[in-house]
């Protein structure tokens, strides 16, 4: 990779643009950029690394450091444009930063993306060719052709300043970092993160296993229980992973089953002595219960038949008193008959009672003929009401008329107040509509106005639109055309190639036509004693015919790309003609905001039919209102008359029935309070009537009910009432003597049974005692049971336990030997196995022989520079408590002792560190896939040489030439100047810093 040129623009402390002529500047092989502390020499070597990878190296690649420069106008874009030449093709790489830029329209400032362009130089056409605008693709094809990623380029290209001296005095694992980073050992480190996390997951699967079955053997010993036999034989002592841990569970096991069979025999033989003693206690308790049962029936038939006994004087009361019972049955029908006719002869009088409170005092003892008479003259007095009630109906109606009257002339008024204060404001009402209208014409004379601009908008729009994509294919159809003139060009010279390869062996083509005899076709001899042999991948006709075909298709596929490349290009200028410069969303928002102000006007002149509408319907409420108004002033004269004419015929009415009310306040009110009299007269004679009636009949019942109490054998009607029994009393006395002579047969026959009798005189039976021996044998069968089963669960359960043991066993061997074959290579690789002597992890042993490739290249270069004393050597030694590999050591050939690159002093550290980045160049290099770095630049460290050793490190940087590499010293030692002509002057000053070349003949 070589630099040719440079120019950075608003850039760091570059204010404006700054070109820089690497060629120029490589032409001396050996160069200086040199200036004051802060001007911007690194910024130089920040740009190169910007340009290449879109980013700046180390910690400058932070958000809190921007790219732009502070000195910068706000209309200058911050710019790096780098024309290079990598693995023989010459590009230019052009990158912006995103960063903010002035508005176009208005004030502040809005946010510009970031930019990259790519092309490349055809030296057929002399023409720089367009081949990308995308980051990712332009990144992806400059990573391949360099073959570096940015943070090796930042350590092989850019050697920055301290980085070797710290590599050289850092440990081993710093030392790791760095090589790690340049020569990518990911995949290495990779692999040692697979192996440990396989014997992680391998480790856990095998302690996982084997909690399962420590807890199946926890499981084991609570179904075991607290026995001898556990506690002579615990449980095995053992964590999850334990080597032999499965081999003790399962002898553990062995013996708990063991002992809970001998358990179990045990337990068998205690449950059939049990039975035996329950059943015999159960026996003896049944047997004493009996006794008490039959000394319980004898005592309790004894008592009873002496409570009887007691009882016998009130049973005879009671026979005596059911005999009086049923001879007073008999009077019972008179007894019924004479209640009822004094029940009814009390209510007549109450009713007649209640009926004369209501008539007038003077009628208190009149009698029902009276009372009949002075109903009959009352009922003709209220036929003579009639005619009145008539009247008084008319006269109603006549204040329902009034009434009727009264309301419409309210509704009038209404009508004639509201149509007066509508007609009062009709003339504005009406202007409003009138406004409205021509309000809506106007809108429709802007509607149409805007309708005019928005269609040119809209085709300017469409026309920008289509200028973009047509950018965009024109770029393809570009692309497409270099393709095409590159194949065909590439055509052409095959074919030219091939028919020139032709011509050269033509004559072994004639020589084939030859015959024997037969004249030559070139120099007419019949003669052809050495005719020409085809060679070596001789061309015949048909090859270049073939190639010549080929080379037609490719030309008229490049004339096809050229024709299509010129329409898209017409059809570009075309756009851009209708379209302008204009930005399309400036087009849009122009284009949206005449839509937005067409669609207001036109929404505005649609009201237009609706306002004509509304006028319409106004004018015909004006006639509706100015019809009301008349109709309701006619009607108030009309009902005037109506109402006088009513008015007279009620007068003449009042007077009739003012004679008939006689006092009351209507007519109905006098008809009705003389049919209450009426009613109540009538009531009253019925009255008087039923209590001569019932007096009647109750004298009549008197006289039988004393001849059948006599009858009977009663003295009195009320003596045979007393001795009254009813029915149910009467079988209530009989169920009391049935149920008393039964009871005293049951308890006779009860005392007479001869098993009854005996254990009457025999000794009170003991059953408390018999009780409790037989619960006592219950709750030891209970219990020996209760063992048993225990017993038998035990040993199940233990079986079960035990055998999915011995599966999870045969379950963990296979995943115990996959465990331990990880473990062995995880620990190798990682260098913690005790196979792995020096404890070198498999990242560090490649970075380790890397390292000794490193040191070799650099050997070469620092004998030179240190007069053939020192020499750096790889190191596998253990470093204290570290590990060993990446050791570096230097041989000091005055002493020819091996030491410690820490004991070198500042100036040979330095040209120890040069040696070191520059071995270690090329061995990037190398691996890189060998792309070829002509341009290096070294920043600082030159300060701590003696002027002996600085010219034999300038002779070795010198001695780059020989390679046709250029190498850049960045440094501000004053000694360089004037040993280096060839410089990049970086000039710091407060509008900006600036570059200035020297040495070459020119400046800039």
């Amino acid at each position: 990779m070589r630099l040719h040129h440079m120019r950075v623009t608003a850039f760091g402390p570059f204010a404006g643009s700054q070109e820089v002529d690497f060629d120029a500047l490589s032409a001396a092989g050996l160069f200086l950029l040199h200036g004051p502390t802060g001007a911007g020499k690194t910024s130089v070597l920040d740009a190169v690394c910007f340009a290449l990878y879109g980013a700046v190296p180390g910690a400058r690649q932070s958000p809190a450091t921007p790219l732009r420069s502070d000195h910068a106008a706000p209309d200058v874009f911050t710019e790096v444009l780098l024309e290079l030449t990598v693995s023989g093709r010459r590009l230019e790489v052009t990158r912006r930063p995103q960063q903010e830029r002035p508005k176009k329209r208005g004030s502040g400032f809005t946010t510009e993306k970031a930019q990259t362009w790519l092309r490349e130089y055809d030296p057929a056409t002399g023409a720089w060719r367009a081949l990308s605008r995308s980051h990712q693709e332009i990144g992806e094809e400059l990573g391949q052709l360099i073959g570096m990623s940015r943070e090796q380029f930042c350590q092989v290209v850019l050697l920055p300043q301290g980085e070797f001296a710290k590599f050289l005095r850092s440990d081993a694992e710093a030392r790791g970092k760095l090589l790690g980073r340049l020569f990518d050992t990911r995949r290495f480190a990779a692999v040692e993160d697979r192996l440990a996390e396989l014997r992680k997951t391998a480790e856990r699967q095998v302690k996982d296993g084997d909690e399962r079955l420590l807890a199946l053997a926890q499981r084991m010993a609570q179904a075991a229980g607290d026995t001898a036999d556990a506690r002579a034989w615990p449980l095995p002592d053992a964590r999850p992973g334990d080597p032999g841990l499965a081999s003790a569970v399962l002898q553990w096991a062995a013996v708990a089953r063991c002992g809970a069979r001998e358990r179990l025999d045990i337990a068998s033989a205690a449950v059939a002595t049990a039975e035996s003693r329950q059943a015999a206690a159960r026996r003896t308790a049944e047997e004493t219960r009996r006794l008490a049962a039959l000394q319980e029936r004898y005592a309790q038939a004894r008592s009873r038949a002496d409570e009887l006994a007691a009882r016998r004087p009130e049973l005879d009361e009671l026979k005596d008193r059911l005999e009086t019972a049923r001879k007073a049955e008999r009077v019972s029908p008179a007894l019924e008959w004479q209640e009822q006719a004094q029940r009814a002869h009390r209510a007549a009088t109450a009713e007649r009672d209640r009926s004369r409170a209501r008539l007038h005092p003077d009628l208190a003892d009149a009698g029902a003929e009276q009372l009949a008479a002075l109903e009959r003259r009352m009922r003709q007095d209220l036929g003579a009401l009639e005619s009145a009630r008539r009247a008084e109906r008319r006269s109603a109606e006549i204040d329902e008329e009034r009434n009727r009257l009264d309301r419409q002339a309210r509704a009038d008024e209404d009508v004639l107040t509201d149509t007066t204060a509508w007609l009062a404001g009709w003339e504005s009402v009406r202007l409003g509509h009138q406004n409205r209208i021509d309000a809506a014409h106007e809108a429709a004379a802007r509607a149409e106005q805007l309708a005019g601009q928005l269609e040119p908008a809209t085709r300017r729009l469409a026309a920008a639109r289509e200028r973009d994509a047509l950018q965009a294919r024109s770029a393809e159809a570009t692309r497409a055309h270099d393709a095409s003139r590159e194949a065909a060009n590439t055509a052409h010279e095959h074919w030219l190639t091939l028919r020139e390869e032709r011509l050269r062996g033509i004559a072994a083509e004639l020589a084939a036509r030859l015959q024997e005899g037969e004249p030559c076709a070139v120099c007419g001899s019949a003669e052809h004693p050495a005719p020409a042999r085809p060679g070596t991948g001789q061309v015949d006709r048909a090859a270049e015919d073939a190639a010549h075909q080929a080379y037609r298709r490719a030309d008229r596929i490049r004339a096809e790309a050229e024709a299509a490349l010129s329409r898209v290009r017409e059809e570009l200028a075309g756009a851009r003609a209708a379209a302008g410069e204009a930005d399309v969303a400036e087009l849009a928002d122009e284009a949206a905001e005449l839509q937005r102000e067409h669609r207001a006007a036109r929404d505005a002149a649609a009201g237009l039919h609706e306002a004509r509408l509304a006028l319409a319907s106004a004018e015909r409420e004006h006639g509706q209102r100015l019809a009301a108004q008349r109709t309701a002033q006619e009607n108030t004269a009309a009902r005037t008359a109506s109402r006088e004419a009513l008015e007279r015929e009620q007068a003449a009415l009042e007077r009739e029935l003012s004679q008939a009310r006689a006092g009351a306040s209507s007519v109905a009110e006098q008809a009705g309070l003389l049919e209450r009299r009426a009613a109540i007269l009538a009531e009253a004679v019925e009255a008087v009537r039923a209590v001569e009636d019932s007096a009647e009949r109750l004298k009549e019942a008197d006289g039988r009910l004393s001849e059948a109490a006599f009858r009977a054998g009663f003295d009195t009607p009320a003596a045979a009432a007393a001795a009254l029994v009813d029915e149910r009393g009467q079988r209530d006395i009989q169920h009391r003597l049935d149920a008393w002579q039964q009871e005293r047969a049951a308890v006779t026959a009860c005392l007479a049974e001869p098993e009854t009798a005996a254990a009457g005189r025999a000794a009170p039976a003991r059953t408390a005692e018999a009780d409790a021996e037989s619960a006592a044998a219950e709750r030891a069968l209970r219990d020996a049971a209760s063992a048993l089963a225990a017993a038998r669960a035990r040993c199940a359960e233990l079986g079960t336990l035990s055998d999915a043991a011995a599966e999870e066993t045969r379950g963990i061997g296979p995943l115990r030997e996959e465990y331990e074959r990880v473990a062995r290579l995880a620990g190798l690789t990682a260098g913690t196995s005790a196979d792995n002597e020096r404890k070198m992890r498999l990242e560090s042993y490649v970075l380790a022989a890397r390292l000794e490739q490193v040191a070799a290249a650099a050997t070469a270069r620092l004998r030179r520079m240190s007069g053939g004393r020192y020499t750096l050597v790889h190191s596998d030694a253990r470093g204290g408590r570290g590990r060993s590999g990446l050791g570096l050591h230097v041989v000091d050939a005055w002493t020819g002792r091996e030491r410690d690159t820490a004991t070198l002093s500042g100036g040979e550290t330095f040209f120890a560190s040069l040696a070191l980045a520059l071995g270690l160049a090329d061995v990037v290099t190398d691996e890189a896939g060998g792309a070829r770095l002509d341009t290096l630049f070294i920043d600082e460290g030159f300060g701590s040489l003696d002027d002996q050793t600085l010219d034999e490190v300038l002779d070795v940087l010198d001695s780059l030439r020989e390679r046709d590499r250029s190498v850049g010293i960045v440094s501000h030692v004053g000694d360089l100047r004037r040993r280096i002509p060839t410089q990049l002057e970086v000039v710091k000053d407060r509008a900006g810093s600036t570059v200035r070349l020297q040495g070459v003949g020119a400046e800039g």
